[in-house]
């Protein structure tokens, strides 16, 4: 067992056990998760937030959270699951909010853009996404915000709260560094994941390897996204022990003070202890 605590920000450990999204969990998938747990912790990883990305796979997140003291949940809308009836859909996930300590809640997301699709429908994620901010601030919880493809929109809408959020995180952070100075003058975190660790990312690393560890926490996206040397396989909250491994090689520091100040930043961002 490693010294160090390590907490996976981002995943989807609800995803990971069953085949199809948008599917109540069964007996037997929630009993499945126990190993996936049980996998991470020789690596480290000793806290989950499973991150919700539609009201069904919200319920599952909050299953998870109450079977298992090592899991928490949020829940919310991803911008590419919001549907014509996602007025609906929050509505129902404003109700499970309100019992947010018995529902093991710890953040509202992922939520925001994502105009990478060419059916994406602007008004309505634009909509959604204000209302889950709002929801948050109501809440005092914290934001997952998803983006991509969709720059200047993210900061514009961000920016019509910048007064009010503090709890922040940008998800699988692919911007470049003025948006990554926007985010730390805030406040925000930046969710660095495997990405950080593919060729085409110069960019990226240029941006982890100097940005202040106070705005650092680690997120592997499972079962998306795996570290470079696991493209193509299934990926796993154990791996944040790799991608944390990596960035102090990027920043010449250890591990023991990535994971310090991740775990602590993670705590801060979501009101839990460890």
């Amino acid at each position: 067992m490693k010294n160090y605590i390590l907490v996976d920000t981002h995943a989807h450990i609800n995803c990971m056990v069953k085949e199809q999204f948008d599917r109540s969990l069964t007996a037997l998938e929630i009993d499945a998760a126990q190993a996936i747990q049980d996998e991470s912790l020789p690596h480290g990883v000793k806290i989950f937030i499973n991150v919700a990305t539609s009201f069904v796979e919200s319920e599952n997140c909050i299953i998870l959270a109450q079977r298992y003291n090592s899991m928490y949940a949020t829940v919310g809308i991803h911008p590419n699951d919001c549907t014509s009836q996602w007025r609906d859909d929050l509505k129902q996930i404003a109700v499970l909010v309100k019992n947010k300590e018995h529902n093991r809640i710890v953040g509202i997301g992922e939520c925001g853009f994502d105009f990478h699709y060419p059916d994406y429908n602007r008004e309505r994620q634009t909509d959604a996404f204000r209302a889950q901010i709002e929801l948050a601030l109501t809440h005092n919880l914290a934001l997952v915000v998803h983006s991509r493809d969709a720059y200047d929109e993210t900061l514009a809408l961000l920016d019509d709260y910048k007064h009010d959020l503090v709890h922040v995180v940008m998800h699988c952070f692919s911007y470049d560094a003025l948006f990554a100075n926007y985010c730390f003058e805030r406040g925000f975190l930046l969710g660095i994941g495997g990405t950080v660790t593919y060729p085409k990312n110069e960019a990226l690393r240029d941006i982890v390897s100097t940005m202040p560890l106070t705005n650092l926490v680690l997120e592997t996206d499972a079962p998306f996204l795996p570290p470079q040397p696991l493209r193509g396989q299934q990926n796993h909250p154990k791996h944040i022990a790799y991608i944390a491994d990596y960035i102090a090689q990027l920043r010449g520091t250890t591990i023991d003070e990535i994971a310090e100040h991740t775990t602590h930043n993670a705590c801060t961002l979501f009101s839990i202890t460890v």
